[in-house]
């Protein structure tokens, strides 16, 4: 088993986090904040925009089951990489969109991901995702864990997460546990 991890930033983590712990090879993604200034930051904190930290998943994962590479396609495919500091009607630099690399491999698979959607035509705008070198992951609050798939009702879950999540099932189903 080859035990990785990587941190990544695509607007609001109840979205990611339940799509990335869908995947095969993926052992845990879990809610959390990064790349701010603040120590110890709270939703709260980081809602006002003015701690610098971005809402991230902390990815543990099975290189030798799933690679940084595809990890990665999904994590493009779940926002949109060419809007700055923002994903729908989540606005704020807590909802940017970045890449927290750990070493020098990961960084080169980002830029060569970005590089790759760049040049496939398939956005009209710049990729504005930041590669940024991965600082203190601190875990959302217990509720934010699992929160999309354990709170289906609420508003916000089923008009935008819940569709979002059945159009990932649909494009990665070979990748699903």
């Amino acid at each position: 088993m080859k035990q990785q991890q990587i941190t990544l930033a695509a607007g609001c983590f109840w979205c990611v986090e339940a799509a990335f712990n869908m995947l095969r090879g993926v052992q845990q993604a879990s809610s959390g904040y990064m790349g701010g200034h603040q120590l110890n930051p709270t939703y709260r904190d980081i809602c006002t925009g003015e701690t610098g930290h971005a809402e991230v998943v902390q990815l543990s994962f099975d290189a030798d089951v799933i690679s940084l590479a595809t990890l990665l396609e999904v994590f493009f495919f779940l926002h949109d990489p060419t809007s700055l500091n923002r994903q729908g009607n989540d606005v704020g630099t807590q909802y940017r969109s970045a890449i927290f690399y750990a070493n020098e491999e990961q960084l080169l698979a980002a830029k060569a991901a970005i590089t790759t959607l760049e040049q496939s035509g398939g956005y009209n705008k710049k990729i504005v995702t930041t590669l940024e070198q991965l600082a203190v992951f601190y875990p959302a609050e217990s509720y934010h864990q699992g929160y999309a798939l354990a709170n289906p009702t609420q508003p916000y879950c089923q008009f935008l997460v819940l569709p979002k999540l059945a159009k990932f099932r649909q494009q990665f189903a070979s990748l699903l546990k």
